[in-house]
């Protein structure tokens, strides 16, 4: 090997990570619980229903779905899947499942994970209940020494855009012609966060989630602080 050539810099002692395990994680506001057709689907399909315009749909690869039947038949196959790696959000005042969430693209060989497959419902969106089951996702990636933790989005998506930023994601670029889904073309805005951006990340979640910075009616007092976006589009 020549001496001359740039080289990444070493990572001494590195091994493969353990995959994320199928298991409940814990919140205040929400549970995120494994998948399961049989416990989820009627309480996730009417969530989705709230949803009368199907906006939630538009730039998710796969949906609506026009029947309970055929969304259950989608979810059992999601909840046999080990990577897409699906979790049911539980809202905790409603007891219910209102969203879904999944690890993918999990390579342990190299530390890292996507997360996406984000189907919020309308009682779902905007929510602590959203915000916190992102961040309980995220930290278990983190806390299992995972390197590189990622955020892919149409382009177009200025929702899913700004919630990345907002939950600490830094912009990385977008990829050109990346996906054709429901007939039309995706430029995919790759976003991530990586194990040295995430001490300050998950402090800044800690004090947002907070008993005190939510007052009586669950209204946040201030704001989460992790949305600088590192570069600009």
């Amino acid at each position: 090997m020549s001496d001359d050539l740039p080289l990444g810099r070493a990572v001494p002692g590195w091994t493969a990570r353990p995959r994320p395990p199928r298991a409940a994680m814990q919140g205040r506001f929400c549970r995120l619980e494994p998948l399961s057709a049989e416990l989820h689907a009627d309480s996730l399909f009417d969530a989705n229903a709230l949803d009368r315009e199907e906006r939630m749909w538009t730039y998710l690869l796969r949906g609506p779905y026009g029947s309970r039947g055929e969304y259950r038949a989608y979810l059992e196959k999601c909840s046999a899947s080990e990577d897409p790696l699906f979790f049911a959000i539980v809202d905790a005042g409603l007891e219910r499942a209102t969203g879904l969430g999944s690890y993918l693209r999990i390579e342990p060989a190299h530390g890292v994970i996507e997360v996406g497959h984000l189907a919020f419902s309308p009682l779902l969106q905007r929510t602590a209940a959203a915000t916190e089951a992102l961040y309980l996702m995220m930290r278990q990636v983190f806390e299992l020494g995972y390197r590189r933790y990622e955020w892919k989005c149409d382009a177009l998506n200025a929702r899913s855009c700004r919630a990345a930023e907002r939950l600490g994601f830094t912009f990385e670029g977008i990829f050109r012609q990346a996906v054709v889904y429901k007939g039309r073309n995706r430029d995919t805005a790759w976003y991530a966060i990586i194990d040295s951006d995430w001490p300050a990340i998950d402090a800044e979640f800690r004090r947002w989630l907070a008993p005190d910075n939510f007052d009586s009616r669950g209204v946040q007092r201030t704001p989460l602080q992790n949305g600088v976006p590192k570069t600009s589009r």
